[in-house]
This record gives C-alpha cells, sequence and structure tokens, in this order.
C-alpha cells in the first residue's frame, strides 16, 4: 500500500533543489569546453559559468533549507535529495568561488617577467596573436604592481655557456608540455604556448638566454592573450619554469 509522505511540499523542494545544483554544476563544467572546441565566444563562456554557478548556489541553498523539514523519519522524505544538492552544488561551485576569491588578492595584470626594465620581447608569437584582446607590448604600468605582487620573480643565472644554458630552457619548456614555437639559439630565443586545461586560454611565453660573465642568465617572460588579469596564473608559470630550470642537471 502507497504511503504518502508527510512533507510533500519539502520533499517537492528538496527534488527542486538537487535538480538546480546538478544542472548548475553541468553548466559550469561544459562552460569550458564549450569554449575550448566549439568555439563560443570568451564572453558568452564566462556568462554561461557565471549562470551555472547561480544555479549551484540557488541548489545549495534551497536544500540546506530543507534538509531539517526533510530529515529522516516519519514518513518523511526528500532528505538524500537535499543532502546531494548541498554535495553537488558545493563541487560545482568550487571553482567559480575559488577564482573570485583569488580575484580580490590578485593584482590585475595579465603580463609576468623577470626583467620588468627590458621584457624579453615576443617575436613570433606576437603575429600569432593577431587580433587579440591584450597587444604584445609590455604594459608600463606592470612593472610596479608586479614588483609589489610577485617580488621573488627574479632572472635565473646559470654557470654555463649561452649555448648548454639554451638546451636547458629547452629540455625544462619541453618537459612543462609548452607547444614551441621558435627555437632561435643564435639569439638567445625560445617562444612558446602554454594552453589552459579547461578553457583552452592560450598565453605566451618567451625565454631569453644572455652571456653574464662566464655564465648566462635567462629571463622568462608569460602573457595571456585574453583577460585583464590572470588570477596569478602567469607567476605561477615563471615560478614553475625557474625551480625547474635551477634544479636542470
Amino acid at each position: 500500500m502507497f504511503v504518502r509522505p508527510t512533507n510533500p511540499i519539502s520533499h517537492r523542494l528538496a527534488r527542486i533543489a538537487f535538480i538546480l545544483a546538478t544542472v548548475g554544476s553541468l553548466i559550469v563544467a561544459v562552460s569550458g569546453p564549450l569554449h575550448r572546441y566549439l568555439g563560443l565566444d570568451i564572453e558568452a563562456a564566462i556568462a554561461v559559468f557565471r549562470y551555472g554557478f547561480y544555479l549551484t548556489v540557488a541548489g545549495i541553498a534551497l536544500g540546506l533549507g530543507t534538509m531539517l523539514p526533510a530529515r529522516p523519519g516519519d514518513r518523511r522524505r526528500g532528505f538524500v535529495a537535499a543532502f546531494l544538492a548541498i554535495v553537488i552544488g558545493a563541487a560545482g561551485a568550487w571553482v567559480p568561488l575559488h577564482w573570485f576569491l583569488e580575484a580580490q588578492h590578485r593584482p590585475a595584470i595579465n603580463d609576468i617577467t623577470t626583467d620588468t626594465a627590458s621584457p624579453p620581447p615576443l617575436v613570433a608569437t606576437a603575429q600569432l596573436r593577431r587580433g587579440a584582446p591584450n597587444p604584445p607590448a609590455y604594459p608600463k604600468d606592470n612593472a610596479a604592481i608586479q614588483r609589489a605582487a610577485f617580488p621573488d620573480i627574479e632572472p635565473v643565472i646559470l654557470a654555463v655557456p649561452p649555448a648548454e644554458a639554451f638546451k636547458r630552457v629547452d629540455r625544462v619548456a619541453t618537459a612543462l608540455g609548452w607547444e614551441i614555437v621558435a627555437r632561435v639559439p643564435a639569439d638567445g630565443r625560445l617562444e612558446a604556448i602554454a594552453t589552459s586545461p579547461w578553457f583552452g586560454f592560450r598565453d605566451d611565453i618567451v625565454v631569453r638566454i644572455r652571456p653574464q660573465g662566464p655564465g648566462s642568465r635567462i629571463d622568462i617572460r608569460s602573457k595571456s592573450r585574453i583577460g585583464e588579469a590572470d588570477l596569478g596564473g602567469n607567476a605561477e608559470r615563471v615560478r614553475t619554469f625557474i625551480a625547474r630550470l635551477k634544479a636542470e642537471i
């Protein structure tokens, strides 16, 4: 015999919360591939990303509001749906929330270099970024902001001649999975592209090798093609490169 639940309204709300959280999380997840693989305009993809986040938050809020009235016992139903809404919604909202929090304490810059006085110029990659919102030139206002935010980013000095330093730079860049687009040992220049795994954002990289005394000085620059702020992504890429280069034997 069918027994009606004693909480039909909260049961329905719990199911709605589950649907909102699930749909919102799926929308957040597909926003990146829509831009990267299907060519959806970045502004539209970000809008999809944002509204997916709103749905996950609505699902979480509704799930929290229905957990107590839907708690197990006395023929009450909906607790599992409300609980899943909170779990799935939290998973879907994590990345958007993390990005938002990162944006609050990261400087609004998208170009990081170890030499702010004379940044390595983009040459081959400058041709590849035609039409990109961010021009290839290093912004004049970047230097002071970068030094304040990332004082640890400095040139690397290696006790090897430039030819050997170039080989090490090449090995590290390849190991990091960058797409190498130019190797010019005569100029002491290597250029590459790094593509983010989700949205497929493309950042351009140039490494410059110069003689310094008996050794070599290595400078690196990483610049986003789109976006006013990179959420610290370029700085982290430069740090990773420097750490790997110093560890090269």
